[in-house]
């Protein structure tokens, strides 16, 4: 259990490719918590516009960038990896450059941490919104399940990436999976459920941007590629993949639907 008054590191790990159109409204989400004992691990991932000018002109020490060195920009999840090393908090939690967070967000899930020291995976509710309509939808309407929750994930995935807060401990045996691009995060966490209790907050604490330019939503051959070849590595599993198998139906039912039109 964390002591009353001690307030742990809390490192917030940002990935960023190009993402100077919702940079600053992320930054700023983060700067407004409550909580205030927190590092930015701000990872970018050779980008040519001018995300690294954008982050640079935020003057808080608390601000750590590091800088792709290499010719060719990373894989997603490899760059995730990459900056979860730089990082030195407690805890771990994310947040790509075009989501945001409620100011309550930090301060709800370590008021929870003090509770029991047991709780090393934590996620909640969050909000979808629609960049062009401003519609602001809450994104699971039912009671979002705690414990060893692993069919239930299979059943209907529910973790939303920047809803997450995670021991750094759990980091030293579990990585993303970096052959992944899109569904690494499902990966990691259905492996995690596996191991670790997952306690969820029912309340929203973060919104998730929907736009044109959302990776999986413009790469949707890949995503069904990547699903494709997760359920034949795991179909032995003692887990009913069966609606998880119905979702990528449904995928490539949708991927038939928008060639035709």
């Amino acid at each position: 259990m964390i002591k009353t008054g001690k307030k742990p590191l809390i490192s917030i790990i940002i990935n960023c490719r190009n993402g100077s159109k919702f940079l600053k409204e992320c930054i700023r989400s983060v700067l407004i918590q409550s909580y205030r004992n927190w590092e930015i691990v701000f990872f970018d991932n050779s980008s040519n516009d001018n995300s690294l000018e954008i982050i640079k002109n935020f003057k808080d020490k608390r601000i750590k960038i590091f800088v792709n060195k290499k010719k060719t920009f990373l894989n997603l999840y490899n760059a995730r990896n990459v900056a979860i090393k730089k990082s030195h908090g407690k805890f771990i939690t994310f947040i790509d450059v075009d989501d945001i967070w409620k100011k309550n967000k930090l301060s709800e899930q370590v008021k929870l941490l003090s509770q029991n020291s047991l709780n090393k995976i934590i996620y909640s509710n969050f909000h979808t919104l629609e960049n062009q309509s401003k519609k602001l939808s809450l994104g699971h309407q039912k009671l979002l399940p705690s414990g060893f929750i692993t069919q239930e994930l299979l059943n209907n995935y529910c973790v939303g990436l920047p809803t997450l807060l995670i021991s750094k401990k759990i980091f030293s045996k579990y990585r993303f999976n970096e052959k992944y691009n899109i569904i690494g995060d499902f990966d990691l966490i259905i492996r995690l459920s596996k191991k670790y209790e997952i306690i969820a907050i029912q309340k929203s604490l973060a919104i998730y941007r929907l736009h044109s330019n959302n990776y999986s939503l413009k790469n949707l051959d890949r995503y069904i590629d990547e699903l494709s070849s997760w359920l034949k590595k795991n179909k032995n599993e003692k887990y009913n993949l069966s609606l998880l198998n119905y979702y990528l139906f449904k995928l490539r039912v949708k991927k038939f639907i928008k060639k035709i039109f």
